[in-house]
């Protein structure tokens, strides 16, 4: 390791590389802390050098020497991620790309940039053209590469769905081969190093979709009951031209925990829409129609909204009450059946965020239900499934099946199985037949 230090002195400079233990700890962490599951098997790995690498060049270089002694590499953005994906188990490099934040071009319809750069930036450099980005996480924060490699959805979803569905236009990868080199990947062929946690290969650069500029406003709403306030979401996802880029419910129990707002009462349902300023009098209609009050429409305040979904409600709810674990959870089911999915998990909270699928916009959400221990909560994800909702295990670091494509680009551009090791499970032989 003290050679390998040395070479990525060398060739990144000795502001790019380092061994103290404090940046170390800290490159070896991430939001999976979120998780009780995880957390008591934390800390599980510890970085032995980080390097910071300034442009694909670098980063491509770093690999190469990290390949060359067989030390496992583990790509990093901002660690916003929250099931260890970022978290070297096998200890090595850790190689953090927040240095490497160029925004390189922008055309019509696209952006591209280097792994490391902010979503803020991105978004920035788009609405500078006309445009706006398709989707970005909730946690604006987080770079280009951690999402692409980490995430799956988020503002945009709704018109535009998951990262995989078509978001992604073109990657440059870095291989784990020997090779000092990056790999063009286009159209379809982006797909294995797409939420794959840096397993088949370290995300250089990216190219994504934009769509033409819009002018959002935020909608804030509440309701008496739950009910309505889903029958409302679903109402404006379906029908409002241009989509919504964001719709959130939150059940009363929830909302105490949220910033105190007057366009959020305590004791309501809460509903929050990112819309269009040319379509808030069809929203307004949609809400009232469901039954519900339109607490107050806010120029300039879909950053609160935005702040205030996924898995940053799960934080939230956390930090006044403690002792809850979440499940990320989706499919008609879950609202279509809300009542049987409350009496499996009594008690437990319900967050919703909407989702554009190829049958309609639908919610997909986070039950933080009452943790009494790994084994209860992998019994209610069963029984979840057992009445149709869409589960998804955000209490493991190992990345979820089907993950064929994912361990043919593996095999081809990680061979030596260096890249984030731990992450990506071996195949289940197949039993023979008779």
């Amino acid at each position: 390791m003290d050679d390998l230090a040395q070479r990525l002195r060398t060739a990144l400079g000795d502001d790019a590389v380092s061994v103290d233990p404090g940046v170390r700890r800290t490159a070896s962490t991430d939001w999976a802390h979120m998780s009780p599951v995880l957390t008591a098997r934390l800390p599980a790995g510890l970085a032995d050098v980080v390097a910071f690498p300034a442009d694909p060049g670098q980063l491509a270089r770093a690999v190469a020497l990290a390949h060359d002694a067989g030390v496992p590499v583990t790509p990093r953005g901002k660690g916003t991620g929250n099931y260890g994906q970022a978290i070297p188990l096998r200890d090595g490099l850790v190689v953090d790309l927040t240095r490497a934040r160029r925004v390189l071009d922008v055309g019509a319809g696209w952006v591209t940039a280097e792994a490391g750069t902010p979503f803020v930036t991105l978004e920035a450099a788009a609405r500078a053209t006309g445009q706006e980005l398709a989707m970005f996480p909730s946690t604006v924060g987080s770079t280009l590469g951690g999402f692409l490699a980490g995430g799956a959805g988020g503002t945009g979803s709704i018109e535009n769905g998951w990262l995989w569905s078509g978001f992604v236009t073109a990657l440059d990868v870095v291989p784990c081969t020997g090779a000092e080199e990056l790999v063009h990947l286009a159209g379809p062929d982006t797909g294995p190093l797409l939420h794959a946690y840096g397993t088949s290969g370290v995300i250089a650069t990216a190219t994504v979709r934009l769509r033409p500029r819009r002018d959002w406003t935020a909608l804030f709403a509440s309701f008496d009951r739950w009910t309505d306030a889903v029958a409302a979401g679903l109402a404006l996802m379906a029908s409002l031209a241009p989509v919504p880029r964001l719709v959130s419910v939150d059940e009363p129990g929830i909302v105490a925990a949220l910033p105190a707002d007057p366009g959020i009462p305590r004791g309501r349902t809460s509903l929050r829409a990112i819309v269009d300023t040319g379509v808030l009098t069809a929203a307004r209609q949609a809400v009232t129609a469901a039954g519900g009050v339109v607490e107050e429409v806010r120029a300039g305040g879909a950053g609160l909204l935005t702040s205030l979904s996924f898995n940053h409600a799960t934080h939230r709810v956390q930090k006044t009450r403690p002792g809850l674990a979440h499940l990320q959870v989706g499919a008609p089911a879950l609202v279509e059946r809300a009542d049987e999915v409350r009496a499996l998990l009594p008690g437990a909270l319900l967050h919703l965020d909407g989702l554009g699928g190829p049958d309609g916009p639908e919610f997909v959400g986070l039950l933080l239900t009452r943790y009494t221990g790994e084994e209860a909560l992998r019994g209610a994800m069963d029984a979840l499934r057992g009445i149709g909702v869409h589960v998804s295990d955000p209490h493991t670091w190992e990345l979820a099946e089907p993950l064929d494509d994912v361990r043919r680009a593996a095999a081809r551009y990680d061979p030596a199985g260096l890249l984030n090791p731990g992450k990506l499970p071996a195949a289940v032989p197949a039993r023979p037949v008779g």
